[in-house]
């Protein structure tokens, strides 16, 4: 329900967006993201780690994140180089890569966590038997927003979600392979999730000779 503008009382009523930044978050750079593993590495919060590897390597929304389940990253003893999900929102399939980095990660999680294949990666402080909520993950990716000193209004989930593609589209200028990367249905939606414009265009044909 909405307030109608005839309505006296609600000419005064401050909108509860009121003062926040509009728009998408900021991706991290390479210096941010080492920033944020000295952290947890230093606080020896080694499921917060390989959470947040995982999270730059897949590129996934915070829903699908959470809902990984060991066998959806493991095959056998080892940690998959590749994995494929079904998104919750489109109801498309999507792969990804997981680096080195992430898979140390994961593996030290893992051995300490336990559990078998139909278990979720990362459970509920609440109840083993579900996943960890968007909410408790937004607020863990803001925790680790504030410890490095970046300003929380311009950095959340998301830009955990943004900031390997855009690392890829910096090096590449290939649209086409992060929309794939991001499971997009259009390439208008991957042109405006990464903020590309003239400047950007300019850029790529400037590095291009003939």
């Amino acid at each position: 329900m909405t307030y109608s503008h005839f309505d006296p009382a609600a000419q005064n009523r401050v909108a509860w967006n009121f003062g926040a930044k509009i728009g998408p978050k900021r991706p991290f750079n390479q210096k941010q993201i080492w920033a944020i593993r000295f952290f947890l590495d230093r606080e020896e919060r080694i499921r917060d780690r390989a959470l947040f590897d995982l999270a730059i390597d897949s590129k996934l929304r915070g829903c699908d994140l959470v809902e990984l389940k060991i066998g959806d990253l493991v095959s056998g003893p080892e940690i998959r180089t590749r994995a494929t999900i079904t998104q919750r929102k489109t109801g498309r399939p999507v792969q990804f890569e997981i680096a080195a980095d992430a898979r140390a990660s994961l593996l030290a999680w893992l051995e300490l966590r336990g559990g078998d294949v139909e278990d979720f990666v990362f459970p509920s402080r609440v109840h083993l038997a579900r996943h960890l909520s968007t909410r408790q993950y937004a607020r863990l990716v803001d925790e680790w927003i504030a410890a490095i000193g970046l300003p929380p209004e311009e950095y959340g989930t998301h830009s955990l979600r943004r900031t390997k593609a855009s690392i890829i589209y910096k090096t590449t200028g290939n649209i086409r392979a992060i929309q794939i990367l991001l499971g997009h249905s259009k390439i208008e939606n991957t042109v405006r999730y990464l903020g590309v414009d003239i400047e950007d265009a300019l850029t790529l044909a400037e590095k291009t000779e003939i």
